[in-house]
């Protein structure tokens, strides 16, 4: 009986089983990292914005609360962003011609607000609620980062399920006093662990509800 394969064949079919096997280990890894790594997350991405403005400039150097700019912050699930009336308490006196804010200068003769674009986005099945975690003493600089150190905004953190979940597992290192929640330069005392304590008891916190479902999805 005539050979049907040649004699390669063998170190061949080894090859493609081999080859495919790695392939496909290398397509788990694939899936299994993408979704982790800057370019899908985002993270350090800053968007253009209608106005270049700078929270290092306006945080950092100035000392302007977040609070002025976002002041729904405490007491709604969005932070809001600023009416450009806000934005000409100031600039009505000073950079009045600069080239930069003619959009600013644009929006309030026109009445259209500025369409900003959004960095810091959850899913959106996902209920996010901003003055449930500044009143539990969650700091902005814990999801945002140095905004101080930003010259345009950018997404410090992934804020993905895992990475939410893993300060709703545990929130005590990420907890400060309400007080100091919008300080940029806030240096934990020599007692944080116990002072973290406390808070938790404080502020009635309790992380073996906040990772049932109903907590971010309703």
């Amino acid at each position: 009986m005539p050979q049907i394969f040649r004699p390669g064949a063998n170190g061949v079919a080894r090859f493609v089983l081999w080859g495919g096997l790695a392939g496909l280990v290398a397509l788990v890894g694939l899936v299994s990292v993408a979704p982790r790594v800057n370019w899908s997350t985002f993270v350090a991405r800053a968007d253009a914005q209608p106005v270049p403005f700078s929270h290092k400039h306006h945080v950092g150097q100035l000392g302007i609360d977040c609070r002025y700019c976002h002041n729904s912050v405490e007491v709604s699930s969005s932070a809001g962003l600023p009416a450009t009336e806000v934005c000409m308490t100031c600039h009505s006196q000073l950079w009045t011609n600069a080239d930069m804010l003619a959009p600013v200068r644009q929006s309030l003769a026109t009445g259209n607000p500025l369409r900003w674009h959004r960095v810091n986005r959850v899913a959106d099945f996902v209920f996010f609620n901003h003055s449930i975690h500044v009143n539990k003493g969650v700091a902005c600089v814990t999801c945002h980062g140095h905004v101080e150190e930003m010259p345009l905004m950018r997404k410090s953190e992934p804020l993905d399920m895992e990475w939410c979940l893993g300060c709703h597992r545990d929130p005590k290192d990420n907890l400060r006093p309400p007080n100091a929640v919008f300080s940029t330069d806030w240096t934990p005392p020599p007692n944080v662990e116990e002072m973290r304590a406390k808070l938790i008891k404080l502020l009635n916190i309790e992380p073996h509800t906040m990772t049932d479902c109903y907590v971010c999805h309703r």
